[in-house]
């Protein structure tokens, strides 16, 4: 005799957390995300469905298998997987889980899945994220991609975190969770803050991305400047 499991019909869906690595497509016109374990190898969208990862053509999730998507029911047990040398890049999602799932102790596995938002950690150097920038590895047809200052982002590829969010879709936010506030540039920032506000967060992020550039290229000539002068 077979055990059946107890069905659930929640009023809304639930909610979930779990941690991911941004991706950008290599035309810079959709984002998405892969996991960071056994679905790492397949990006998916802000609304997308979940397939088994061995090929198998059952529906995501089996109850003999390990695939569909993954999430944890505690957002501050999704945290600490960042605390890991290989995570640090990842960025913290919150989900809505869609269609059938399998409830376990410590989380979901899921048929489908909307993440509601995205929480960017710092940049490599310890200031707070203005932006999405190349990580120097992806996927076919993807980039992956970290969060970056307006200093780190010199002449790398990158979107700001507002352009990311739009490109996602879905009504996805996405918003720089930490870090410490950059004095370089304040001259623009500080003009640009009262547009902050007004609801204009993705100029703010395009502009300094903007004065990112042109410090690095200004410095880049300065350089060329000095070797031109040197060798006359």
């Amino acid at each position: 005799m077979r055990v059946r499991l107890p069905e659930e019909r929640p009023a809304e869906p639930p909610t979930g957390f779990k941690i991911a690595h941004p991706m950008l497509s290599q035309d810079g016109t959709r984002a998405g995300f892969t996991g960071v374990s056994l679905g790492g190898a397949l990006p998916y969208g802000v609304l997308d469905e979940a397939h088994c990862v061995y090929g198998l053509r059952h529906r995501a999730p089996h109850r003999r298998c390990d695939c569909g998507f993954h999430c944890v029911h505690d957002r501050a047990a999704a945290e600490a997987m960042l605390c890991t040398a290989e995570h640090r890049s990842a960025v913290l999602l919150e989900v809505a889980i869609l269609g059938v799932y399998i409830r376990f102790e410590l989380g979901f596995r899921y048929a489908r899945q909307r993440v509601r938002s995205a929480t960017v950690g710092p940049c490599a150097c310890g200031a707070a994220a203005v932006a999405l920038a190349d990580a120097g590895w992806g996927r076919p047809g993807w980039r992956g991609l970290a969060a970056s200052c307006a200093g780190c982002v010199r002449g790398r590829t990158a979107v700001s975190l507002a352009t990311f969010a739009r490109l996602g879709g879905e009504g996805l936010r996405v918003r720089a969770g930490g870090g410490a506030v950059q004095p370089a540039g304040a001259d623009v920032s500080e003009g640009l803050a009262e547009l902050e506000g007004l609801g204009v967060s993705e100029l703010v992020a395009e502009a300094a991305l903007l004065q990112a550039r042109l410090d690095w290229f200004q410095s880049r000539l300065a350089r060329l400047g000095e070797r031109g002068t040197g060798q006359g």
